[in-house]
């Protein structure tokens, strides 16, 4: 099993439109350092599951490479791919995510060839080739899952977006803590952190749930010039655009 960061930006991406502070001029003219809309894809036994689609889909899966679509929540940076790709030719790609009825503008009116699943249940797996999937739910401004995904051997959980756990989550977490945890982190340290965690609840949660390895993503210029100067913990290290886990 891969794990691919296809993009590690929160909603502003990096570099910012109009922004000319120094980490953003850096990712102008350093492509490395740019982060695209947070989404991952996911290869195991020769099939392809996504990871929310906020980036460019059409560009990416040009040949039809994606055996299903598995989405966190229906905020525009994660679902934003979908609306081209609905429109393309070929088979039916199933999308699987969470009860909210609302959608994203009229993805559900005209799906194309978008084959949109009953929503999924919290905690309850979801079996999808050599992947059982399980739903967690977090804490954000509309109804939103993470998802702990186990292959043959190995765990990844991603969870974004958040700020902090509910209980529950927390604690299913602890009982099967992931090989790779992916955490949102949105801010660098401050007081009320709104929707997102910033790098103290990062680094919290790292701790309680106590996987082999964290990596942050849902990141910002403002996360990345704390980074420039601020370490992380032994076991925690900011994502990159590009990035491959395998376990």
């Amino acid at each position: 099993m891969e794990l691919t960061f296809l993009g590690t930006g929160g909603a502003q991406q990096v570099p910012v439109f109009g922004c000319d502070c120094a980490i953003c001029q850096r990712a102008r003219q350093q492509p490395q350092y740019r982060r695209g809309p947070c989404s991952g894809l996911i290869r195991c036994d020769g099939e392809t599951t996504l990871l929310d689609a906020g980036t460019d889909l059409q560009q990416q899966f040009c040949g039809g490479d994606i055996t299903r679509i598995l989405l966190t929540h229906y905020h525009m940076d994660h679902v934003q791919g979908l609306f081209p790709l609905r429109w393309g030719i070929g088979a039916s790609i199933p999308v699987y995510g969470p009860p909210d009825a609302a959608g994203c503008d009229d993805l559900f009116k005209h799906p194309g060839l978008l084959q949109f699943q009953p929503p999924l249940r919290a905690f309850q797996p979801l079996q999808c080739g050599a992947l059982s999937i399980t739903p967690l739910p977090l804490i954000h401004s509309r109804i939103t899952f993470g998802y702990h995904i186990r292959g043959r051997q190995h765990a990844f959980a991603w969870l974004c977006d958040t700020v902090d756990l509910p209980a529950d989550t927390l604690d299913f977490l602890r009982a099967q803590p992931p090989e790779h945890l992916i955490i949102d982190c949105n801010y660098p340290p401050c007081d009320a952190p709104r929707n997102h965690n910033d790098i103290q609840l990062a680094i919290r949660l790292h701790q309680q749930i106590a996987p082999r390895h964290s990596w942050l993503t849902h990141l910002t210029h403002e996360v990345d010039r704390w980074l420039q100067h601020n370490p992380l913990p032994s076991g925690i290290a900011a994502a990159h655009d590009g990035l491959t886990l395998r376990g």
